[in-house]
């Protein structure tokens, strides 16, 4: 319980600060003072203060008895990754130099402690010394061939993700170190930090134009997988699946806005929308059984097409539809309401829900875009912070295998869209 005090006080200290500095940064005094104390607050300089604090940290977590210091230091140090760009935004003080020492000390903060927590025994060696392999490819390697091509190093989201969890990751093995009783998920979210760290890597050597083609592709293996998994009876593997489809399928779209895409994009995307969001969740409702799942099934693949159609033929044409507005509940949204249910309810309770979802789909009921207008009302730091968080929740949901509260988790979810998002439609 102290160990747990100790870490929501840094936390809270740590966010109170951060909400202040990125307020202050927009005002025109605190900008002259950043430009004039550049030794100080510049966003490279802030970066050395953050490896000196985390250093620091790291000693005296691991060679003296002031681990409540060091676990206020480092979570303050953590807190500070997102001053520099704050300050780079804010004051124009953004450099090649500093899209390659931000990252660098990034690492410099997060791995030195999870090493320590490996050899204690915390956290898989293996996992360890792979994630360090990759970050250290990514970081020496992989720049330096950007730098050859005339491309930018920067860090892409799924760096950026990847690093909050490394910094949740290094916070939650100390309060492991402290409560050995508490549930183990260390190894699980820091799988999911290899992967986000590989998929940083591969990113960033290729061409813009092509991430929404790439992002479709994967939504549409994912619909395949989960159908797959599906057929074995692994719901829960298979409806999480289907989730990072709709990941994918989220960013897709704003990925062709920012960087265009090819001609064949639009067809990739209606075909990976209709296997993951149309056949997979369908087949999961025939596989739960009962009398009426072929009918049901066949009902939501119906009302999936219709909805599709209608958006590809009529929709995206009409002037009377706001900018980020769908007429009908989108299909992502549809196939979670049956996903959810498929995880906690007997079978006529899901056919239940599953006609509702078709009936909101196919009906011309307003809902928001949730990538197009909602996200872009959540400032980018807490977006990273929430999608963390996301994969930590799966991380501890697989580890305790509580499928009830997966299925919980997911139709909360979508009830929180259909209501937050009437204050877009209203507005």
């Amino acid at each position: 319980m102290e160990r747990f005090l100790v870490i929501a006080v840094s936390a809270a200290i740590g966010t109170a600060f951060y909400v202040w500095f990125s307020q202050s940064v927009k005002k025109q005094s605190m900008q002259d003072y950043i430009l004039s104390h550049q030794w100080l607050l510049h966003p490279n300089s802030i970066c050395y203060w953050r490896t000196v604090m985390a250093v620091l940290g790291f000693a005296l977590y691991f060679f003296s008895p002031y681990q409540a210091v060091a676990i206020f230091i480092f979570t303050f140090a953590a807190i500070l990754d997102g001053a520099d760009g704050v300050v780079a935004r804010g004051c124009d003080l953004g450099s090649r130099w500093g899209e390659w020492l931000d990252p660098m000390c990034d690492k410099l903060t997060y791995l030195p402690p999870l090493i320590g927590f490996a050899y204690a025994g915390i956290i898989s060696l293996d996992l360890i010394w792979i994630l360090v392999a990759i970050e250290l490819v990514g970081q020496f390697f992989a720049r330096r061939v950007l730098t050859w091509m005339n491309v930018s190093g920067a860090a892409n989201n799924f760096g950026k993700i990847k690093a909050i969890i490394c910094f949740g990751l290094v916070i939650l093995c100390a309060l492991m170190d402290k409560n050995p009783g508490i549930i183990n998920i260390a190894d699980e979210v820091l799988m999911a930090c290899i992967i986000l760290s590989s998929a940083s890597v591969v990113f960033k050597f290729i061409p813009n134009r092509l991430y929404a083609d790439i992002l479709s592709a994967l939504n549409f293996c994912c619909g395949v997988t989960s159908l797959i998994l599906t057929h074995h009876h692994y719901f829960a593997w298979a409806i999480c699946i289907i989730i990072v489809g709709q990941l994918f399928d989220l960013f897709d779209g704003r990925m062709a806005l920012k960087h265009g895409g090819t001609k064949y994009g639009p067809y990739l995307d209606d075909i990976a929308d209709f296997v993951s969001f149309g056949l997979a969740p369908a087949y999961v409702i025939v596989q739960k059984g009962g009398s009426l799942a072929w009918g049901v099934a066949g009902l939501f693949i119906f009302g999936v097409a219709f909805r599709l159609i209608r958006f590809i033929s009529m929709d995206k044409k009409r002037t009377d539809l706001p900018e980020g507005i769908f007429n009908g509940l989108p299909s992502p949204a549809g196939a979670l309401i049956v996903l959810g249910a498929s995880l906690i309810a007997p079978p006529a309770i899901l056919w239940g829900l599953a006609s509702v979802s078709v009936s909101l789909m196919v009906t011309h009921i307003r809902f928001v875009h949730f990538g197009r207008v909602m996200l872009k009302q959540i400032p980018k730091p807490v977006f990273f912070v929430i999608s963390a968080a996301i994969i930590i929740t799966l991380s501890f949901i697989f580890k305790t295998k509580n499928v009830q509260m997966f299925g919980y988790l997911i139709l909360g979810s979508v009830f929180a869209y259909m209501v937050i998002g009437r204050k877009w439609i209203h507005g």
